[in-house]
C-alpha cells in the first residue's frame, strides 16, 4: 500500500487549542515508559521481525485531518479529549505482537485480534462491548491475455474493521483493495467525516463493493468468450478452462454472498450504533451488493449451462467417432469376408479355375466398398 505523505505544522482544534504530536523533554519521555498517555499501563513491546504494519495513523477533528506524525497511542489520547475527534489507524498484515500491543491500547477483544491476524474469516459483523468488528472479503480482477486452465481470474483478500466510539482500525490483508485512495477521497468530504468512525467504515465498504461490480463486469466478458468458443464449430472449448473459470467464480461468490447479512444488520432501524445518516449510505451499498449477488448467481447458472453444453458436445463427438470407426470396419469386413472364404483351401470351390477369377473378385470387393463408402457419406457417417 502506498503511504499517505505526512503533513507538517499544527492546526487549531474547534476549542481553540493547538493539536500536535507530543514532543516530551527527556525526563518526561522516560515517564511515558511507565504510563501511557491515558494513564493506563504500557502495552507490550512488539517483537518479531521488526516490520511495522502501520501504514497511516491520522487524527480527525470536526471532519478535518490534524497535521503531524501521530503514534496510535497519542492519537487516541487526543481524540478522547475532543468532542468530535476520532482516529483512523491503517494496518497492513500486522504481526501478532504488534496487533496485541495495539489491542491493549484500544481495548480490543482477543478473539477479534486473533481473527484480524489470521485473516481466514468469512464476511461477518460482531460486537465486542462498545467495539464493532466488521470483516470484508476484497476482490480484484486479474488481467490475462488468454484464459487457460491455470489462469488466476479473481484475486481475493480481506479487510477487518474495528469501529469504536472514537477510533477505527482497518487491517488489510492482500493487495486486492488498497485503502489509500479511500482515505484521500474521504478527506475531501468534511461533512461525511463529521459522522465519526462509521463514515470511514462506510467508505471502505463502498469501495469494496464497487470493486465487486467491476469484477462482475469483467467476468461477464470472460464468460462471453467461453460461450462463443463452446458453440463455435471450429472452436476448441476445453473443459479444463471452463472448470477453472467455475473455480474462480466460486472464490468470488464466497466474498460477495456472505456480506449480505452484515449489511442488513448495519442498515436495520434497530441498530443504534450506526448514525442514522450513515445507515442511509449503507443502504446504497446494500443495493449495489444485491445487484452483484444477482449477477454472480446468473453467472453461475450460465457457467453450468456452458459446462453441460460442452459435455454434450464431447458425447456427440465421441458418437461421431464411433460411427466413423464402425463405417470403416464395415468396409473392411467386405474384404475380410471374401478373402476368408477363398482362403479356406478347398479343392472344389467355384471360380477357382477361372482365368480372370482373381481380378473379378478384386473388382467385386472394390465395388462393394465404394458403394458402402458412398452410402455412409450420404448418411453422415463419414
Amino acid at each position: 500500500m502506498t503511504d499517505r505523505a505526512d503533513q507538517g505544522g499544527t492546526a487549531p482544534s474547534h476549542t481553540g487549542r493547538v493539536l500536535r504530536p507530543r514532543a516530551w523533554p527527556s525526563p518526561v519521555r522516560a515517564m511515558t515508559r511507565i504510563l501511557n498517555a491515558d494513564g493506563s499501563p504500557p502495552a507490550p513491546t512488539p517483537t518479531g521481525t521488526g516490520r511495522s504494519g502501520v501504514v497511516d495513523c491520522a487524527l480527525y477533528v470536526d471532519g478535518k485531518r490534524q497535521p503531524g506524525d501521530w503514534t496510535y497511542a497519542d492519537a487516541l489520547a487526543a481524540a478522547r479529549r475532543e468532542e468530535h475527534g476520532f482516529v483512523w489507524l491503517g494496518l497492513h498484515q500486522p504481526e501478532l505482537a504488534e496487533m496485541t500491543a495495539i489491542a491493549a491500547t484500544y481495548g480490543l477483544h482477543e478473539l477479534a485480534v486473533e481473527d484480524a491476524v489470521k485473516a481466514e474469516q468469512r464476511p461477518k459483523l460482531e460486537r465486542f462491548g462498545n467495539v464493532s468488528f466488521l470483516v470484508l472479503r476484497t476482490a480484484r480482477y486479474c488481467e490475462h491475455a488468454e484464459l487457460t486452465e491455470n489462469s488466476e481470474v479473481v484475486e481475493t483478500g480481506q479487510v477487518m474493521l474495528f469501529i469504536g466510539p472514537n477510533f477505527l482500525i482497518s487491517v488489510r490483508h492482500g493487495d486486492a483493495s488498497r485503502l489509500s485512495p479511500v482515505r484521500a477521497d474521504l478527506e475531501t468530504k468534511q461533512e461525511l467525516l463529521l459522522q465519526g468512525p462509521w463514515s470511514v467504515a462506510y467508505a471502505i465498504t463502498d469501495r469494496v463493493v464497487d470493486l465487486y461490480l467491476e469484477v462482475a463486469e469483467q467476468l461477464e466478458d470472460d464468460l462471453d468468450v467461453l460461450e462463443a468458443e463452446v458453440f463455435d464449430r471450429n472452436g476448441r472449448g476445453r473443459i479444463q478452462r471452463i472448470y477453472q473459470m467455475k473455480r474462480e467464480l466460486v472464490e468470488f461468490k464466497r466474498a460477495v454472498v456472505p456480506l449480505q447479512r452484515p449489511l442488513m444488520t448495519l442498515t436495520s432501524q434497530v441498530n443504534r450504533e450506526v448514525p442514522k445518516e450513515i445507515r442511509r449510505y449503507f443502504r446504497d451499498v446494500q443495493d449495489h451488493l444485491s445487484r452483484t449477488v444477482e449477477q454472480v448467481n446468473s453467472y453461475d447458472d450460465l457457467l453450468n449451462s456452458i459446462l453441460q453444453a460442452r459435455l454434450a458436445q464431447v458425447t456427440v463427438d465421441q458418437n461421431n467417432d464411433m460411427r466413423k470407426i464402425a463405417a470403416w470396419a464395415a468396409i473392411a469386413a467386405v474384404w475380410t469376408a471374401i478373402a476368408g472364404i477363398y482362403g479356406m483351401n478347398f479343392e472344389n470351390m467355384p471360380e477357382l479355375n477361372m482365368t480372370y477369377g482373381y481380378p473379378v473378385v478384386l473388382a467385386l470387393m472394390l465395388a462393394i466398398s465404394l458403394a458402402l463408402y458412398r452410402w455412409f457419406r450420404r448418411n453422415g457417417w463419414l
